[in-house]
Order: C-alpha cells, then structure tokens, then sequence
C-alpha cells in the first residue's frame, strides 16, 4: 500500500501547476498499485487517510481563485478536535499496517514539514518527494517574500528523504547545487524524472487564419515577476512602435506581490490604443478557443521547474518563443519551439517578428508542434514506481 500526501491539494481549490500534477499522478497511481491518500489533519494532530469530502474536493473542477491556501470547513475542525480529545495513544496515527512507500508530491508546508517525522516512524518504507524546482532562491526578487524565507526550510527537510524524483534536469541540478552550497552532508539520491504532459488538452485542428487578418499572439501563464511579462510588454511595445501589426492576448491570474508592475504596463498599453488585451483564469473551452485564433504563443518566463505551458502550446499545434535555457529549454528542444533570450527584450522583440514576417519559418515551426508527442503518464508513473523499489527501506525506530 502506498501512502500518498496530498495535505495541501485535498483542501485547496486552487489547481497550480504542482497540484495538477499531484492530481494527475493521484489518478495513474490508482490504477497501476494500491494507495491510500492521507493528509496531515491539523485539528486532530494525526496522520490519517483522506475522508469522503477530502476526496470529493479533489475531483472538483478547476475554477479561478484567489486564495490558494488551504482551507478547513469548521465541522472538520471541530470533528478532528473532538476525536483528539477522545482517542488513547494506540490511535495517534491512523494509517495501513502495510506500507509499500511514502510518496509527496507537493511542496509541503512548514507545519507538514514539522510532523513528517512523526509519519516516517510509522513504517519502514521508503520515503519519495517530487522536488519541482528552486526558483524561490534562484530569483528571489521576484518570488513572494513568504516563499523565499520558507524555501530554505523546505530544502533542508526533503533531507529526511530516501529519494527524490526531480520533475527536470535543472531541478535537480538546482536542489544538488543548494545542498552541497549549504554543506548539509550526504543528500538522498536525487534522479531527473521529466513530467509527463498528456493530460493537457491534444486539440490541433488544421484551421488556416484566413488571410489579411491580423496576426494573433498568445501568452498564458500567470502575471507574475518570474514570468516577465514587462519583458514581453517592452519587446511588443518595440514591434507597435516599428509599425508592425498584430494583437497580443495575456490569459492568467495575478500575483498581486510580483505581478502588479506588469498588470500596471497593460493598463498603459491598452489606454494608448495598443491591441492588447488581459484577462485572469480562462475556462478550458474559452483557453482552446484562444489558442486556435493564434499564430503562435510566447512564454517569457526567466525560469521554470518544467515549462508545462510549452507543451500545451504544441498540444494545441501551436508554435512557441520561449527561453534557450533551463528547464523550459529541455521542452523546447524536441521541435516546434523558438528559442530565445527572453531576458532580452531585444531578442524577444526579433524572435517575435520573424515569425510575425516569415511564413515561412512559422509553417514550419508549426508542423514540428503538431508532430510532438508528449511524455505519458502512464510511462511516468510505472517509471517511478520501479525507482522507488531501488530505495532502502528503514527500521520503524527511525
């Protein structure tokens, strides 16, 4: 039996990158071995299996919200703490008597973080992390202030760990790069396993864009510091200015912390006649529809744990300028993909004209993304399945 954390995920209605993949990886584990999901109950201060309306939450739909903390009704606070007054010591942590693994999947809390030990001692088995990425420490000027001070923390606790399966080759560079700079001593075995991407929506039809009409980019991804929309607002700002003709449409939600200086260079943009338009979370059918009006899209994030956007653009047969490093660059590399400086309003600005002025050279970018075939998740999860059984195993003195 597999224990599965999805603490933060079965009590959160926001649907990050992270917990879309907690969640998909949930769905593939079901079907390929037993698990239990459980979560740290707070209230009852005890490890335990999630309950009906935890699992219930976890197949609601995505939708936009603007807290993504996680949240408890007041019943199951008041339940959890009735039944830790009422429970004897033989009760403390209510799991299986059969582990196989530990498996957490999402960047857990400070307050998770803290009672891991208490898991870890339940069972033998091996303890697994996914680690998406560092870029809390990598860019800290452009990362919420509470991510930067807890991340340190975080590091330091997936020590604890037997393996960790980073979800990129630079992930896990960066996670072996921090702890060998802080001299923590002899790490778990760190291994890169690149996501899988086929749960994003495949829809490709061979639709033309008739001509004279005017040419459509598209940016999805949330308005935020290390996304660098100001980078890409400066670059479109250059192409308007050169007289050369097309709209930009910018689709997700704010980060009001880092994202307020980019939502503020739109509002200017749009007030001076520019053709441009921003909008938050899109439902998924309104996000197809955009996607087929597009040319192509531009991803100008600076950094990535993965660049899960990149792969979504070519599931829509679109092609895509993003950066020509990092993680977002082991995506791009199989095809379809415009590499680019992106830091670089410059050349991001002569990137997106050439595709803008060569059909060229945007035909065949585009056949590459309709070509590419995304990693399964299905392959993923029998993958780290098998790794996992590599792992040592403990005494439950641990």
């Amino acid at each position: 039996m597999l224990l599965y954390d999805l603490s933060h995920t079965s009590h959160s209605p926001a649907r990050t990158g992270v917990q879309r993949v907690a969640l998909e990886l949930r769905r593939n584990l079901r079907i390929q071995t037993e698990v239990t999901e459980i979560t740290h109950d707070p209230w009852m201060q005890c490890w335990r299996p999630l309950e009906a309306w935890e699992q219930h939450a976890l197949d609601h739909p995505p939708r936009s919200v603007k807290r993504r903390s996680a949240r408890w009704p007041l019943g199951a606070q008041l339940r959890g703490w009735w039944r830790r007054r009422t429970r004897t010591d033989t009760t403390r942590t209510v799991l299986p008597s059969e582990i196989s693994a530990i498996l957490c999947p999402e960047i857990f809390t400070a307050r998770t973080g803290s009672c891991l030990p208490e898991l870890f001692a339940a069972t033998d088995a091996p303890r697994v992390a996914l680690f998406h990425d560092a870029i809390s420490l990598r860019l800290p000027d452009l990362t919420p202030r509470g991510n930067v001070g807890r991340f340190p923390g975080y590091l330091q606790e997936l020590m604890q760990f037997d393996g960790i399966a980073a979800i990129s080759e630079d992930s896990r560079q960066s996670l072996l790069d921090y702890w060998k700079w802080a001299d923590w001593g002899h790490g778990p075995e760190v291994v890169a396993l690149p996501l899988a991407c086929d749960h994003l929506t495949m829809n490709r039809p061979e639709i033309p864009i008739p001509a004279g009409t005017r040419p459509h980019i598209l940016s999805v991804g949330s308005l935020e510091g290390r996304k660098n929309h100001l980078t890409l607002l400066t670059a479109c700002e250059q192409l308007w200015d050169c007289g050369i003709d097309f709209e930009l449409s910018i689709f997700g939600g704010l980060q009001r912390e880092t994202g307020t200086r980019a939502l503020t260079k739109i509002r200017e943009l749009q007030n001076a006649g520019r053709p441009l338009h921003y909008s938050g979370w899109l439902p998924d059918a309104e996000l197809r529809a955009a996607y087929h009006r597009c040319a192509f899209t531009v991803y100008p994030s600076i950094m990535e744990g993965f660049g899960l956007p990149i792969w979504e653009s070519l599931l829509h047969g679109k092609a895509c300028v993003c950066a020509d490093h990092g993680a977002v660059a082991e995506s791009a590399r199989g095809g379809g993909c415009l590499m680019t400086d992106t830091a670089n309003a410059e050349a991001l600005a002569d990137a997106m004209q050439s595709l803008l002025t060569d059909s060229v050279r945007l035909n065949s970018l585009t056949a590459e993304a309709r070509h590419r075939q995304p990693p399964r998740w299905e392959d993923y999860t029998r993958q780290l399945l098998e790794w996992i059984t590599t792992l040592p195993r403990h005494s439950k003195a641990g």
